[in-house]
């Protein structure tokens, strides 16, 4: 699945100039390394990567990491059900705000 960095306008496009560095681990060390391993699928890394942001309560990565984990064969049922199991361990603010994040990828993916 393609990443949203591609995109200019793209969290990480957007911050490439002012911390390259970050940048360049984020790309060849978390996604070019983490999520290629092995021990774990990229649909359960998606799983334990959205159940992390939604307890976090990291909206803005929330929504890049929904359209990566749709794309890794993560269901839309499945993504309401990590929201809705979480908003008794996380808060229900949290969960609220995650269901909202993750409507938006789901329209915008129709």
């Amino acid at each position: 699945m393609a990443t949203s960095s591609s995109s200019s306008n793209s969290p990480r496009e957007k911050v490439r100039a002012t911390v390259p560095k970050l940048i360049e681990l984020t790309e060849k060390v978390l996604f070019g390394d983490v999520w290629e391993r092995s021990e774990l699928s990229k649909r359960d890394r998606s799983l334990i990567t959205v159940a992390a942001l939604v307890a976090l309560y990291r909206p803005e990565q929330l929504r890049v990491h929904v359209e990566r984990a749709l794309g890794n064969g993560v269901s839309k049922t499945e993504i309401a059900e990590i929201i809705t199991h979480l908003a008794f361990y996380s808060g229900w603010p949290t969960a609220m705000t995650a269901a909202l994040v993750a409507k938006e990828v789901f329209d915008q993916q129709q």
